[in-house]
């Protein structure tokens, strides 16, 4: 399969190996997505279920807070875009449910047939708002439960292309982060205009940096413009009182930090994995935005996506003055790199961690 691509759209499957990149088809269209891979030679999809529930929430924030993300508007007929008002329920979750898996299920086995030894497929499922219908619909946004409204103005798009897991834990596999920017406005919805959004931190990134982080005050470190970030720090126990689920008094010297849901990331499916399997195994964690001004107690650090999982972090990068980024050129910003040794990250891949167990 290496190099075809699979769309489905409007109920129609193609394949080429001239399709769109995932970041180019994102661009061209509006809306909520999630993106996934499958695993094991192609017979599971990792954590399907969590991704439908988010995408069914990031399509319910977006229709009843920016509709504008929704549907792709026509420049020469503008249409002014009223908020809906579709409820958190069951009903709704299963509709998105239904409409991702109908479509799924008549591209996906295509795919699978086509896919090489050694690849996985990597998986985006889009919910696209169709200002046609829109259009075609009254009273569609004007309060009241509209569910069943905002239901038939949506339209599915999947893109499958192959993907090539990397081996955990093997030298030089991890990441170089390097924070180049503020984080980003409504976080709580996957929405694909981040992709346009995000382009011009592009102009900060140092050589060699494979991922940027987002901070609002170049102090406490929010996520990746891609994942989110965690640390795994030396505890301060003056300031660890009261901040966890469960006592663990001081069996642990070292806990895991994250930026919450509240400072605006990106609810991510893997990064709630990690805090339930800290908890589960009695590993302090707590969602409080890493501090770069505390780096030096920073004994590892990682980035979990949908497709990486879970990946070790080797340097980070960040510059001073933090206001530098935009008062300079990339030329005149000067950084500061913090080096992470072989440690709790890179053992997790031979030897038995709760982590690496668990995920």
């Amino acid at each position: 399969m290496s190099g075809m691509r699979f769309l489905y759209s409007n109920g129609v499957v193609s394949c080429s190996p001239d399709a769109p990149p995932v970041t180019a088809f994102l661009e061209s269209l509006p809306g909520s997505y999630t993106t996934t891979r499958t695993h094991e030679n192609g017979t599971t999809l990792l954590f399907w279920e969590r991704h439908l529930k988010r995408l069914s929430n990031s399509t319910r924030i977006l229709l009843n807070s920016n509709p504008e993300l929704m549907f792709k508007a026509n420049k020469k007929i503008p249409l002014l875009f009223s908020p809906f008002s579709v409820t958190s329920s069951l009903k709704w979750e299963s509709r998105i449910r239904s409409l991702v898996s109908n479509s799924l299920n008549q591209v996906l086995p295509i795919a699978l047939k086509e896919r090489s030894n050694g690849e996985e497929l990597a998986v985006t499922a889009l919910v696209s708002g169709d200002i046609e219908k829109l259009k075609a619909m009254k009273n569609v946004g004007g309060g009241g439960d509209d569910d069943n409204g905002a239901f038939q103005v949506l339209d599915l798009h999947l893109h499958i292309g192959s993907y090539i897991p990397s081996v955990f834990g093997i030298e030089e596999s991890g990441a170089h982060l390097a924070l180049v920017g503020r984080g980003r406005d409504l976080a709580d919805a996957k929405y694909s205009d981040w992709v346009r959004l995000r382009k011009p931190l592009e102009k900060s990134r140092p050589p060699s940096v494979t991922e940027l982080l987002l901070s609002n005050d170049g102090d406490r470190i929010l996520e990746g413009c891609i994942t989110n970030f965690f640390v795994i720090c030396q505890r301060d126990k003056s300031e660890a009182e009261g901040k966890y689920l469960d006592d663990y008094n001081n069996v642990n010297s070292v806990e895991v930090q994250t930026a919450p849901i509240s400072d605006g990331v990106l609810p991510g499916v893997i990064r709630q994995l990690v805090i339930e399997v800290c908890h589960s195994k009695g590993i302090p964690v707590c969602e409080v935005a890493p501090s770069w001004e505390k780096h030096r107690l920073w004994e590892e650090a990682f980035v979990t996506n949908s497709l990486r999982v879970l990946q070790h972090v080797e340097t980070i990068k960040v510059p001073q003055p933090w206001e530098s980024l935009e008062s300079k050129s990339f030329e005149g910003i000067s950084w500061i790199e913090k080096k992470f040794q072989k440690g709790i990250m890179e053992r997790a891949s031979t030897e038995s961690h709760p982590l690496n167990e668990s995920i």
